[in-house]
This record gives C-alpha cells, sequence and structure tokens, in this order.
C-alpha cells in the first residue's frame, strides 16, 4: 500500500475547494521546463491533493503550448499518484448535451505541434495505450459525478485537434460521421499519452459547452455561449473533485489495471546505449525502472 496523492488538472476555479486544509501555492523546478504554474497542494478529508492550471491562472497558455512535459513530471515529482483531467470539451452527441459530463475512455490524437513523449533518442520507450484511461479512477470519477447530481455518461471517444481555431463544418461532419467521436477537445492529448509513460493513472472529465460546430439547430460554437456554460460547469465539477478523496481514500494498493507498471517492459535501449543527459531528465518519470 501508499499513500494516495490525487493531481488535478483543470480550469481556474476548480482549485476553490472547501475545506483544503494547509492549501499553499508551491514551485516545482522541471528538467523539461517550466509547468504551466505553480501547483496548489493540500489536504481534503485526509488525503493530500494537487491542483494544476493548466493553461496558467489568468489563462496565458494556449492548448498548443501548455507544457505537457513539464506538467506531468511535476506532478509526478511532487508524489501525485493519481490524475483527473478535468476539461471543457464540444460533444458530436444529441444526448450529450452542455452541462453534461463525459468520463473519456478513448482518444483519436490529431495534435500535430507537441512533443508528445518523455522519451527519444539515446532511451526509447513503447508504452501500450489501448486503454488510455484508469477504469479504477473513472469509477470514482462517476461516482463522485453522479453524486453530485451531474448528467454523467460513462465512456466516449475523445477527438483531440490542435487548435486554437474550433472545427470546420466539414471536419465536425467527419469526427462525428464517420470516425464515430463523442466529444471535442484540444488539451487531452498528449496529456493522457505522457501521464501513462510516467506511471500515473489517468482519467477523463470533459464538460460539455456546445455542439461543435455540426447540430443544425446550434450553429458554430459561440464563445460567448461556450464561456456562460463553463462556468456552470465549474461549479458542477468543485462538487465532484471534493467528493475524490473519500472514494479513493488515503491508502491505495497497486492499479489492478498495470498504469503505475506501464514502464516494466517499455524500455527498448540497452543499458550502455543510453544517453546520461537524457538520463538523468527521467529521474522522476522512470526512475522506478532505471
Amino acid at each position: 500500500m501508499t499513500r494516495t496523492k490525487i493531481g488535478i488538472i483543470g480550469g481556474s476555479g476548480l482549485y476553490e475547494i472547501e475545506g483544503l486544509e494547509g492549501a499553499e501555492w508551491i514551485s516545482v523546478d522541471s528538467p523539461w521546463g517550466a509547468p504551466s504554474d505553480a501547483l496548489l497542494s493540500g489536504t481534503l478529508d485526509g488525503v493530500e491533493m494537487v491542483f494544476l492550471p493548466r493553461h496558467g491562472r489568468g489563462h496565458v497558455h494556449s492548448p498548443t503550448t501548455v507544457p505537457y512535459r513539464a506538467n506531468i513530471d511535476a506532478l509526478k515529482r511532487v508524489g501525485v499518484t493519481d490524475v483527473f483531467s478535468v476539461s471543457a470539451c464540444g460533444s458530436f452527441r444529441e444526448e450529450m448535451a452542455p452541462g453534461d459530463f463525459v468520463i473519456v475512455d478513448q482518444f483519436i490524437d490529431r495534435t500535430v505541434a507537441r512533443e508528445k513523449s518523455f522519451f527519444g533518442t539515446g532511451c526509447t520507450a513503447h508504452v501500450a495505450l489501448a486503454h488510455p484511461t484508469c477504469a479504477r479512477l473513472s469509477d470514482a470519477a462517476e461516482t463522485a459525478a453522479r453524486g453530485a447530481g451531474i448528467t454523467t455518461h460513462r465512456g466516449g471517444t475523445y477527438l483531440a485537434m490542435e487548435g486554437p481555431q474550433f472545427s470546420t463544418l466539414a471536419e465536425s461532419k467527419l469526427y462525428r460521421e464517420v470516425w464515430g467521436c463523442d466529444v471535442i477537445g484540444m488539451t487531452n492529448m498528449p496529456e493522457a499519452k505522457l501521464a501513462r509513460e510516467a506511471e500515473l493513472c489517468y482519467a477523463s472529465v470533459a464538460m460539455v459547452t456546445d455542439y461543435d460546430s455540426w447540430h443544425p439547430d446550434h450553429g458554430e460554437v459561440d464563445v460567448s455561449e461556450v464561456i456562460k456554460t463553463l462556468l456552470g460547469n465549474a461549479d458542477k465539477a468543485r462538487n465532484m473533485v471534493a467528493a475524490l478523496p473519500g472514494l479513493l481514500g488515503a491508502e491505495r494498493a497497486i492499479c489492478p489495471h498495470g498504469c503505475d507498471r506501464a514502464l516494466d517492459t517499455a524500455i527498448m535501449t540497452a543499458p550502455e546505449k543510453r544517453d546520461p543527459a537524457l538520463m538523468a531528465k527521467l529521474d522522476a518519470i522512470a526512475g522506478r525502472v532505471l
């Protein structure tokens, strides 16, 4: 058994949790650059929690410029064991309406301008990603969301687009009608891939704000309406997050799905061929196996 430490990656407002004890903003240095912001660390119901504003306070990072590797490294470096991603999304399904939450379990990655791995020349690794989210954490997220009275959909495919522009009508129809995606967003990739490389259990809660551009009765994305729905979703998300410590408990066993052992057979480079400089940067991410 190890101590549970929950990491929440999300937007402003999520870290304003009533009852968070000993809350303080801490700066974390990462060999992968500066994280999006300082981390808010505290304890809720006896469980340690860390909040990381994905875009930085004041929304200074676009989806493309979010320092995903530094963010995941920073969470791992401070001892986080379980990560919940909370993010806004558009919906491709009539029944997944604005204000609803979707517990994502699959991704299609269409981003093209982001660093997607901690590994590379000098130390290569290939982690399994068939099931990119942790079912144990998804169970907790679903229970917490439903307990907070949120209309919640379990399971869904998230199309990660580069952005920052929203979809064209043709793209929206392609993703919905041909590819069978359920929601669309700009931030869960490569975040989920990096969490797996870091051996962190990861769950994705997508908060629906709009119908993208496919819906004949809603037209193109209206940013003012998105923001209005987003503010309402933030209130719901805080209630969901507040329930997570009680569901996960202060101690955790080894992940039954193997998320925390993802690197057991992943590293391919022979020890004598590994780049010392890269190895030094991997101290937090892959220290268990290196």
